[in-house]
Order: structure tokens, then sequence, then C-alpha cells
């Protein structure tokens, strides 16, 4: 079934068309025409299954389809709730694409930059926000939103807010938005915290989920290679050099690990950026957007500065620290054979970790392939002359990325709420200074599709 048959507005399809979607995704398909009727919808999906598209076509038509629109100052009508910042991010880019059509404004609001920066585009008038719970608080409190007028609210990832104790900032916002009100909840997993939610905040939710199949890595080719913690950086250097991925994500453990790889990387002539906590907002923001844009074509990342990242293209996922956790490791691989395209997931593993392996195929369904990597040093990546710094400092602007921050080993940020409420929760977090100036969309100007994608003309 194609989009056509979903009866969604011309503007709408012809972003759609433009943007390369010729049929919907399995969530899509099922989601779309009950969210059109108005419903109340529980999706379970995880990320890359096209769940940011469906609920962005159902508000753009909630709010612009048929209906003569005027912006009026501090009216926002739909509200969408993520974990992150980085996933706030995408979401509004993503929203904003498909209402290149319409005169929808959407910010991004979350910590890790001055509240202040924000109010300008607020004191205008937006259509949707798109926020972090501690952030769009402060607002909340500040008075500089009102949510009375709130149509249509998604939360994004609940199971994850959940996890980050976001219940009761979820709660108090809730309670400030019409009772009358559209809820949609997107939950890769359903624990019983999720069911109370959705029982207590939704009016008889509807169901939907994709399929085992849908969720599977049947397009995905997976590989382990068995290293020693002698041999197992020159073993990554064989595979990029071998594979000579388009672009790739390499998964760390550790943050000192991912600026550590990053470095070697850099100094051996690969287009590399770091993407962990302890980098200031404007930073994480840059190396995203680098990495989008394909300035560079290798992320080196931790697992909580990546979650929500969705990227399209990436063709290798390797996994230099193998994670125990046989559910982290689907969700890692799975930023790569998306949309019907073919991908590829190596893991190093060391010789004590084999009995992962197993574990992996039964989750997964799938056999891992065992890859032998013969390292010949005189084919490896020489040191380039110049300083791995001066290329970092090509994206970043000079100052060395590091954990500095205010925020210590939390997510920190600018002011009394973020750096407690979205930097205080579950004290594991990654952070770092909160007060970057972010890009891709820059916090202080809203996505608008009248001509330039912030406020303006297009030139």
């Amino acid at each position: 079934m194609g989009f056509t048959k979903l009866r969604l507005s011309h503007n709408v399809l012809q972003a759609l068309t433009e943007m390369g979607f010729s049929k919907p995704t399995p969530i899509q398909e099922q989601a779309i025409p009950l969210l059109l009727q108005g419903e109340d919808l529980v999706g379970q999906a995880q990320t890359g299954t096209g769940k940011t598209a469906a609920f962005g076509i159902c508000i753009l038509e909630r709010l612009f389809s048929g209906v003569a629109h005027t912006t009026h100052e501090n009216k926002v009508r739909a509200l969408v709730l993520t974990p992150t910042r980085e996933l706030a991010v995408q979401v509004t880019g993503e929203v904003a694409n498909i209402g290149r059509h319409l005169p929808v404004k959407i910010l991004a609001v979350y910590g890790g930059q001055e509240i202040e920066k924000q109010l300008r585009p607020l004191s205008q008038g937006v259509d949707v926000v798109v926020g972090t719970p501690g952030r769009l608080l402060d607002h909340i409190e500040r008075g500089t939103i009102n949510l009375k007028d709130v149509e249509l609210v998604v939360l994004d990832e609940a199971d994850r807010m959940l996890d980050m104790g976001f219940i009761e900032d979820i709660e108090k916002i809730l309670s400030k938005t019409r009772q009358d009100r559209q809820t949609l909840l997107f939950s890769a997993t359903m624990p019983s915290s999720i069911r109370e939610l959705s029982k207590k905040y939704m009016k008889a939710p509807v169901e939907v989920s994709v399929s085992e199949d849908s969720l599977s890595v049947k397009n995905i080719r997976q590989y382990y290679a068995e290293v020693s913690k002698f041999d197992k950086l020159n073993v990554l250097l064989a595979l990029l050099v071998q594979k000579k991925p388009h672009l790739a994500l390499i998964f760390v453990r550790t943050k000192r690990g991912a600026d550590r790889i990053n470095e070697i990387l850099l100094d051996r002539g690969f287009r590399s950026l770091a993407l962990h906590g302890d980098m200031s907002q404007n930073k994480r923001d840059r190396s995203m957007e680098a990495f989008r844009s394909k300035h560079i074509n290798i992320l080196v990342a931790t697992d909580l500065a990546s979650r929500g990242l969705d990227v399209t293209g990436v063709t290798h996922v390797l996994n230099y620290d193998t994670p125990d956790d046989p559910y982290t490791y689907v969700h890692r691989i799975g930023r790569t054979g998306r949309m019907g395209k073919e991908g590829e997931a190596i893991s190093l593993v060391f010789f004590d970790q084999a009995s992962l392996i197993p574990i992996i195929e039964k989750v997964t369904d799938s056999k891992m392939e065992q890859l032998k990597i013969e390292v010949k040093p005189e084919e490896l990546p020489k040191r380039v002359r110049f300083h791995a710094s001066e290329s970092r400092r090509e994206f970043h602007g000079g100052r060395r990325e590091g954990g500095h921050g205010h925020g210590g080993r939390r997510e920190g940020g600018h002011g009394r709420r973020e750096g407690g409420r979205e930097g205080g929760h579950g004290g594991r977090r990654e952070g770092g200074r909160g007060r970057g100036h972010g890009s891709s969309p820059p916090a202080d100007r809203p996505y608008s599709s009248r001509g330039h994608q912030y406020f303006g003309r297009r030139n």
C-alpha cells in the first residue's frame, strides 16, 4: 500500500515523495489511519521503524489539513516529549522536513543551552514544541510556554524516559494540557510502568506493534572476530582498511575510550569524530551534523550519547567493545540495514567472551560468521604528519572535547532545572558542560517551513 491510500493532504504527500518515501513502513501502515481518526495510541516500535514519520504526519495533518492557520503567540498546539537532546533535535528536523510545504513552526527545547536563547522564538509563536522534560518544565514554571491549547501529545521512547526517572516530570507536564487531547505513546518495550502510564493518561488507547520480522536483523550481515588486548586496535584498523565503510558507527564502552579511538583514527588519516556525554552540547551537535552530512564517515560513540541516533545510510556498525547484553547489541547494530538496505555488523570479542555468540544468535535468530582478520603491519595506515587535533578543530572550532563540565558524569545543563532534573536522575548518565549553543537546528530558532528552514525567506 502506498501513502496515497492513507488519504493524506497534498502538501504532506508531496513532501514524502520528495523525501523518497513511496511506501509506508509497517508501523506507519498500522498507526496512521488510527491517528488520523483521533484515536489515542500505544505503539511498540524501535528506532528506525518509521515511528517518527508516523506521528509527524499525524501532527501535521491535524494542525493544518483543511484549516486556515495562523500562529498565535505562545499557543502551542502539539507537544513531543523525548528522553534526550539529540533525539529532540532529530525529531524536530524530520517533522519539519515532512512539513516543508506547510507553514509550520517547530522548536526544539532542551538542556545544554541557556534558556534565554529559546525565549524569542517562543514569544513569536510556535505550533509544535519538541523537548526534554526538564527543560520544558523550566519554561512552564517561567510562564514562557503555555500548554493549555495543546491538542496532541507524543511520548517518544517512553520506556527510556521512565528509566531515566522522568515519570514525575511527565505527569506534571501532562497535567498542564487539555483533558480532551489526543495522546500517542511509543516505546520499544512494554513494561508494567508503561501500561500504568497509558491507563492513567490515555483514553482507551489502541495498541499497535511491529512484528518480530520487522524488528529482525535479516538485512544485516553479522560477523565477529576473536581478538586479544594486544591486537584489538590493529584488527580495527585492518577492518577499516579492508571494508572501506561508506558510513560507519564504532561503539565503545567508555567516554575515555571514545576519545582515545577517535584520536588514533584521526592521527592515521581517517575522517572521524567522537560522540559522548562529556562533550559540550555544541560539540555533540557538530559531531552529529558532520556525520549526517558525510563530512566525516566514522563516528566513535558510546551507547548513552548515541541513544535515538537515526542516520540514513549507515553501512557498517563496528563493536570495538562488544556489549555483554544481547539486547544492547541488537539496538546497536539496528543502526544499519534499514529501510530494506543491507548492512554489516562486526564485533570484536575477547576469547573469554566467546560464550556471548550463541546467546546473540538465539536472540536475533540468525548466525554470526567468524572472521579471520590477517593483520599485516605494512598495510596498516601510518600516522599522518599533522596532529589529530588539527582535524578535530576543523569541525569543533578549537578546544579539545572533554569532561570539564559542571555536570560531572551527569548530563548537565544550564541552571537549576537541567543540571538537576535532566542530569540528576540516575547518576550514571553521561554529561558535560551543558552550555553548548547547538546546531542543526540552533535551539534559539525554530524550524519554519516558510522559506528558510528557520525564520525568514530562502535566498
